[in-house]
C-alpha cells in the first residue's frame, strides 16, 4: 500500500514539475489592416503543431484576431469568419436598403457628401464611419464570452492596445467588453470613429504600440512568438489618397518601436505582404496565402516548442451562435432625446421575441439607420427561467444637424446643385427638420417637417415649390389648335399636412390635406399688351390618400423587390382662374417588380395608370406622357420615344419592361420598351390593347459615386424621329 501511495505522489510531484517547468508561450500579432490577414495562416500552422498558448496580445487588426483566438475561436473558423465578411461594406456603416427608414427611402438617397453642422458652424465628419457595424460583428462573434461583460475570464488571457487621443500614449485593455475593447484598439483615423471607454477617447493602438512585445514579456512569458504584418514607409510616387498619407504619417513612430520590440522577439514571422496595404480588403485570399506560406518556414520551430509543453490544458473552443433566445424583458439605457415607444419602434423589438444574435444585428441596422446614435451596444442577461433580458446601452448622436450636397443634370430641369439642411429636435424629441434647396437653371425646393411617433401614428408638413419650361405639345388640350407647340412655363406651389403610419419599413399609410397654387403660362401667342398667355392660375384645395410599398434593394439599378405608390386625390375647391371649377378627383398608381434573371441579368417591370372622376375646366390636370425624367410632378409621365408631354389625355395606362446587364460592379447595358394607351376612359371598355403607343430605348449607365450617369437613345414606330438622353447625378 505504501509502495501504491509513493507511486502516485512522485506522478504527482511529477506532473507538477512539469507544468512548473514548462515554457509558457505567448503570442503578439500586430496591427495592419487588411495585411492583418496574414495572422490567420500562422495560427493555422500553431494550431497543427499543437502549441498551447498561454497568453495572447494585439494591435487593430491583430487585436481582433488575437481576440476571436483567445474567446475559443480556431484558426479555421477565423478564416471562415474573414472570408464570408465584406469588409467594404463593413467600415463604410453600409446597411441594407430594407433596414432605411421610410423616410429616408423617399427623401434621402440623393446626395454625395454630408457635412456636420454645430451651433451654425459646417465642419467636418471625423472618419467615413461610425463603426457600427464592425461593432455589431463583434457582439455577434463574441456571444459565449459571458455577457460580453469583463473579457479578463476569457480561456486564454488576452490584452489589446488602443491608442490616447488626448496625448497620444498607449492604453492597455485587459478586461470589461471585448467588442468594445476591439472596437477601440481597430479604430483606424479617418475610417471609424475614436470611441469612448472610461472616460478615455480611444482610437487605433497602433499609433502609440502598434507591436506591444514588451508588454508580453513582462506577463512572465518564457517564449514570445510575434507575427509583424508592418509594412513599409511608400515612396512619394504611392502617396495618392488621404489613407495612404496618414498611413504614412501613422508609420513614422510606429516602425521606429517595433525595431526596438522585434529583438526582445524569440520567434520573429514577418509575411511578404509589402505590396499591399491596410485598405486591401479585396485581396483577403492572397494575404491569407502570404501567411500561410510563410508560416510553413517556421513548422519545425513551431513543433519544438510543442514538444517542450508536456502538459497542455484542453482547448476551450466555442461555435458560431445560431440559438434564438427568447426575449421577456427589454432594457433602453441612454435614451435621451427620443423616447423608449420611438426606440422599440425602430428595432420592432417586443417582450415574447425568440430572437438569435444575427437577428438583433438586423434590428440594431434599423435602429441605426435613424443616424441618431454614435453607438448601439447589448447584452443579454440569462433570467430564472431560461428566457433574457436584452439591455441596450445607446449614445445618442450630439449632431443634430447636417448639411449635404448633390448635384444634376438632365435635359428637363438642366444643370441643378442640392442643398440639404437636415435639423433634428427643432421644437420636440422625434421631430425632424428637411430643406431641400435646388439652385441652378430651374429654382426649386422641397420642404418636410415630420414628427415620428414610432409605434404611434406620426405626422408633418410638406412643403414644395416646383418651376420649368419646356417645348411642349401642352397646348394640344388648352385649346390652341393652329399651334403645334408652346414655349411651357409651368410652377406649382404645394402645401400639405398629413397624417402617416408606417408597417415593418415597406409600407405606409397616410390621409391629408392639400392647398396648391399652379400656374401654366406660354409666350408663344405673347403681344404688346399682354407678355405671356395664362393656362391656369388657381389655388386648389384638396384631401388626399396614400398607400406605398417599397421593397427594392436599391434605389436606382434595383435587383429585387416590390414598389407601389398608390394615392387618390379629391379637389374639394378652387380660386378658379377661369370662374368655372367643378369638384372633381383623381387616382394615380405605380407598381413594380424587379427579379434577377441570372448572375448579372435584371427583369424590372413597372406599370402605372391614372383617371379622373369628374369633369375639371382645367387642362392642367390631363395626363401627360413623354420623357425620361424620373421626378416628375402632379400628372407628369415619362415614357421613352416621346419627348415631354407628347401624349396626353384624360385617363392612362403604361407599361415598362426593363432587362439590365451588369458589367462588374458599376456598369449597366440597359433594354427598354415601354407601351401605353391613352383616352378619356381606358377603363370604359375591355380593348385595352387598342391605340397602343409604343417607345423604345438602349443605353448605357454608371453607377458612380455622384448618382447615375445614363445616356440613351430613345425612339418610337409613330415617327422617324428618335431622341438621345442624358442624365449625370441622383434625381431630385
Amino acid at each position: 500500500m505504501k509502495k501504491k501511495l509513493i507511486y502516485l505522489f512522485l506522478i504527482f510531484t511529477t506532473v507538477i514539475f512539469s507544468q512548473n517547468k514548462q515554457p509558457k508561450v505567448g503570442l503578439v500579432l500586430s496591427g495592419g489592416g487588411a495585411k492583418g490577414f496574414a495572422h490567420i495562416g500562422v495560427l493555422k500552422a500553431i494550431d497543427k503543431a499543437g502549441i498551447q498558448i498561454d497568453y495572447v496580445g494585439g494591435t487593430s487588426m491583430g487585436a481582433i484576431i488575437g481576440g476571436l483566438y483567445a474567446a475559443g475561436y480556431s484558426a479555421n473558423q477565423i478564416e471562415e469568419v474573414i472570408l464570408k465578411t465584406d469588409f467594404l461594406t463593413l467600415i463604410r456603416d453600409r446597411l441594407p436598403r430594407n433596414s432605411e427608414t421610410f423616410f429616408e427611402k423617399e427623401f434621402g438617397e440623393k446626395t454625395v457628401i454630408t457635412l456636420p453642422v454645430n451651433k451654425g458652424k459646417i465642419g467636418l465628419p471625423r472618419a467615413i464611419s461610425k463603426g457600427q457595424n464592425v461593432l455589431n460583428l463583434l457582439l455577434e462573434l463574441f456571444d459565449s464570452v459571458d455577457g460580453n461583460q469583463d473579457f479578463s475570464k476569457l480561456p486564454i488571457p488576452f490584452f489589446c492596445i488602443a491608442t490616447d487621443v488626448e496625448n497620444g500614449s498607449p492604453v492597455i485593455l485587459e478586461s470589461g467588453s471585448l467588442p468594445i475593447a476591439l472596437r477601440a484598439s481597430g479604430s483606424f483615423p479617418s475610417l471609424l470613429n475614436p470611441v469612448e471607454v472610461e472616460g478615455k477617447l480611444l482610437v487605433d493602438g497602433g499609433i502609440a504600440n502598434n507591436f506591444p512585445v514588451s508588454i508580453m514579456k513582462d506577463k512572465g512569458m518564457d517564449i514570445v512568438i510575434g507575427v509583424d504584418v508592418e509594412g513599409k514607409l511608400f515612396q512619394k510616387e504611392k502617396i495618392n489618397s488621404v489613407v495612404a498619407l496618414l498611413n504614412q504619417i501613422m508609420s513614422y513612430q510606429m516602425y521606429r518601436k517595433s525595431d526596438e520590440e522585434i529583438k526582445k522577439l524569440d520567434v520573429y514571422i514577418h509575411p511578404e505582404i509589402f505590396n499591399y496595404n491596410v485598405v486591401d480588403f479585396d485581396k483577403k485570399n492572397e494575404i491569407l496565402e502570404k501567411g500561410t506560406v510563410e508560416a510553413e518556414k517556421f513548422a519545425k520551430v513551431f513543433e519544438e516548442i510543442a514538444a517542450k509543453q508536456t502538459v497542455k490544458k484542453k482547448r476551450k473552443t466555442i461555435k458560431f451562435s445560431t440559438e434564438r433566445l427568447l426575449i421577456s424583458s427589454i432594457g433602453i439605457q441612454g435614451a435621451s432625446n427620443y423616447t423608449r415607444a420611438y426606440v422599440l419602434g425602430k428595432l420592432n423589438i417586443k417582450e415574447g421575441d425568440s430572437l438569435s444574435r444575427a437577428d438583433i444585428t438586423k434590428k440594431i441596422h434599423l435602429l441605426s439607420a435613424t443616424r441618431n446614435y454614435n453607438r448601439i451596444e447589448y447584452n443579454l442577461i440569462k433570467k430564472i427561467k431560461g428566457s433574457y433580458l436584452l439591455d441596450f446601452q445607446l449614445k445618442e448622436s450630439n449632431e443634430n444637424a447636417n448639411l449635404k450636397l448633390g448635384v444634376h443634370y438632365d435635359l428637363l430641369y438642366k444643370s441643378s446643385v442640392l442643398a440639404n439642411y437636415n435639423q433634428k429636435h427643432l421644437f420636440k424629441n422625434n421631430d425632424l427638420f428637411s430643406l431641400n434647396m435646388i439652385l441652378g437653371d430651374n429654382l426649386r425646393y422641397n420642404l418636410t417637417y415630420f414628427v415620428d411617433n414610432g409605434f404611434y401614428i406620426s405626422y408633418g408638413f410638406r412643403s414644395r415649390y416646383n418651376h420649368f419650361r419646356s417645348n411642349s405639345k401642352f397646348n394640344q388640350v388648352s385649346g390652341l389648335p393652329n399651334v403645334s407647340s408652346i414655349n411651357l412655363s409651368y410652377s406649382d406651389l404645394s402645401n400639405q399636412v398629413f397624417f402617416q403610419t408606417t408597417f415593418n419599413r415597406k409600407f405606409a399609410l397616410g390621409l391629408g390635406a392639400e392647398h396648391k397654387w399652379l400656374k401654366a403660362s406660354t409666350e408663344t401667342l405673347a403681344s404688346t399688351t399682354s407678355p405671356e398667355t395664362i393656362l391656369d392660375k388657381s389655388n386648389y384645395l384638396s384631401a388626399f390618400g396614400y398607400l406605398k410599398l417599397d421593397t427594392y434593394n436599391k434605389k436606382y439599378f434595383a435587383t429585387k423587390g416590390y414598389f407601389a405608390d398608390l394615392n387618390f386625390k379629391w379637389y374639394v375647391a378652387s380660386s378658379d382662374y377661369n370662374n368655372d371649377f367643378r369638384m372633381f378627383s383623381q387616382a394615380k398608381g405605380t407598381l413594380g417588380f424587379a427579379t434577377t434573371l441570372a448572375d448579372r441579368f435584371t427583369f424590372q417591370m413597372t406599370s402605372e395608370a391614372g383617371f379622373t372622376l369628374g369633369s375639371p375646366t382645367s387642362n392642367t390636370f390631363d395626363f401627360y406622357l413623354g420623357g425620361y425624367n424620373q421626378n416628375y410632378i402632379n400628372t407628369f409621365v415619362s415614357m421613352y420615344g416621346y419627348k415631354f408631354s407628347d401624349l396626353s389625355d384624360n385617363s392612362f395606362i403604361k407599361t415598362q419592361l426593363d432587362l439590365r446587364y451588369r458589367v462588374g460592379s458599376s456598369h449597366y447595358f440597359s433594354l427598354i420598351a415601354n407601351y401605353a394607351r391613352l383616352e378619356d376612359n381606358v377603363f370604359r371598355d375591355i380593348n385595352l390593347f387598342d391605340n397602343i403607343k409604343s417607345g423604345y430605348a438602349v443605353g448605357y449607365s454608371y453607377d458612380s459615386f455622384l448618382g447615375p450617369i445614363e445616356l440613351k437613345y430613345s425612339w418610337t414606330p409613330d415617327h422617324t424621329e428618335g431622341y438621345w438622353l442624358f442624365n449625370l447625378g441622383f434625381w431630385f
